[in-house]
């Protein structure tokens, strides 16, 4: 059976904010540009299985475009919502038991699509295997953080870096236990 890593692939400002503290996220469109994708469209061929946060999921079905990941298993993580709906069943026990039932069948990775609440919970359990994070040539000042405070320490091994042309900066870590 292969490893199914489970893989946080985002977006943040150079001051590591992934939202404005109103969730906000048109400041991303500064580095917009006909055909790039900054590899997005080749990463989630690797993927078959997406977890993310609600206030992740109501952002994504606010932008009145096709669910994106509709192709995929999707889980959305919630306290106050629970079952399924077109897209994505709502889940709200134990994340480190949903990535262990995941595990247990062959497949693709595993995309955490955010957000920091998520990003939280998955690094505290130390359940992240790999993190590509897009840095955004913007210093924003505030909103909400990528890591939040209070969580373990994790050591990162850097395996690939890509500077692109509008100033974005693609960072690829591994987590040092990385097997």
């Amino acid at each position: 059976m292969n490893k199914r890593e489970v893989i946080l692939y985002i977006a943040m400002s150079l001051d590591g904010f992934i939202a404005t503290e109103s969730g906000g996220i048109d400041w991303l469109s500064i580095v917009e540009k006909p055909n790039e994708d900054y590899g997005y469209t080749e990463f989630v061929k690797t993927t078959d299985t997406v977890i993310m946060g609600r206030k992740t999921y109501d952002k994504v079905l606010s932008f009145g475009i096709d669910f994106p990941h509709k192709d995929k298993t999707c889980f959305v993580l919630s306290k106050t919502k629970s079952g399924k709906d077109e897209n994505v069943s709502f889940y709200n026990g134990d994340v480190k038991e949903l990535i262990a039932q995941i595990r247990q069948s062959d497949g693709k990775h595993i995309y955490c699509d955010g957000g920091a609440e998520i990003v939280f919970e998955l690094m505290k359990q130390k359940l992240i295997d790999r993190f590509v994070i897009s840095i955004i040539p913007i210093l924003l000042g505030n909103g909400i953080r990528l890591f939040q405070n209070g969580n373990q320490t994790n050591e990162l091994i850097l395996i690939k870096n890509k500077v692109f042309e509008s100033g974005l900066i693609q960072l690829e870590y591994i987590t040092k236990n990385h097997s």
